[in-house]
């Protein structure tokens, strides 16, 4: 890759830290390779008082896109010249675009979230959904199902700090989508969850409960809830079946793993700053 670099060569780039375990420069400097486009693609170490400067950073260098992950999505927003609908329902970005010195932030968690249920047979579109947690990619998966044409969307959180930022993405999402039934409940309350399961079409865990090689951990330890009508999805990638999914399988339910959510966020992110579908290596 390196041999064609050249003074006309384009710069993409990451910024959020820590960056150094970040895939998206092997990812996105591959597809480059593949479609012959004369590019790179860099990890740049950014903190949150960092940003601004950073954005500023884009715009004199003229880059044409690139991303931003934690802690730095929310406040990335802030300098941005416009946002997609998602991302202004989300409050973050995670990818940008510089066109003619403007600069587009979009979020595609979601979009790779929803990409992953379609590739298992799953539509959103008319069905109910439960999604639990109302962190970041909680989040953006909600706001991705309003625009899918989901039936309803019922967040459980409890009831700490991020019940609140839960409360406020209902709102966001409702000035949006006005018809849509969106509510958030207590996941403390056993039996409105298990009543809602039971009424549910598809169950989301959006929380990091289950995260890490070997962990035994579930959000819904009381595995009764879970029936062979309902679709199970975890958006936890690693370990790649999840206990979640583990008990899932073993009611009978179909399942929906977290490892295409992870790939499908990253091809629509180099797609909306390339045009172009991200290649992938064969496996």
């Amino acid at each position: 890759m390196l041999e064609g670099v050249s003074g006309k060569t384009q710069l993409y780039g990451l910024i959020g830290s820590p960056v150094g375990h970040s895939g998206s420069p092997a990812m996105y400097n591959y597809g480059f390779e593949q479609l012959g486009i004369d590019a790179v693609y860099l990890a740049f170490d950014v903190q949150i008082d960092e940003v601004e400067q950073a954005i500023q950073s884009v715009r004199t260098f003229n880059m044409p896109g690139g991303n931003v992950t934690m802690p730095c999505k929310g406040e990335a927003a802030k300098y941005m010249d416009e946002l997609s609908p998602a991302a202004q329902m989300v409050g973050a970005i995670n990818t940008f675009q510089n066109k003619d010195g403007k600069l587009t932030g979009h979020i595609t968690d979601g979009i790779g979230f929803v990409d992953n249920l379609k590739a298992n047979n799953v539509d959103p579109k008319g069905k109910k959904f439960i999604v639990l947690g109302t962190g970041g990619a909680a989040t953006a998966i909600q706001v991705q199902l309003a625009i899918e044409e989901a039936a309803t969307i019922d967040i459980f959180n409890i009831k700490d700090d991020f019940f609140v930022k839960g409360e406020e993405t209902v709102e966001r999402i409702k000035k949006f989508y006005p018809d849509l039934a969106v509510a958030i409940h207590d996941l403390g309350d056993a039996e409105l969850l298990k009543q809602k399961i039971a009424e549910a079409d598809v169950l989301v865990n959006g929380t990091t409960v289950g995260m890490g090689e070997g962990s035994t951990r579930t959000p819904i330890s009381d595995t009764s809830m879970l029936h062979e009508k309902l679709v199970v999805a975890d958006a936890v990638y690693n370990p790649p079946v999840t206990q979640l999914i583990k008990d899932a399988r073993e009611k009978g339910c179909d399942t929906v793993t977290g490892e295409g959510m992870l790939l499908g966020q990253g091809k629509a992110a180099f797609e909306i700053f390339t045009g172009q579908p991200l290649p992938t290596k064969e496996k």
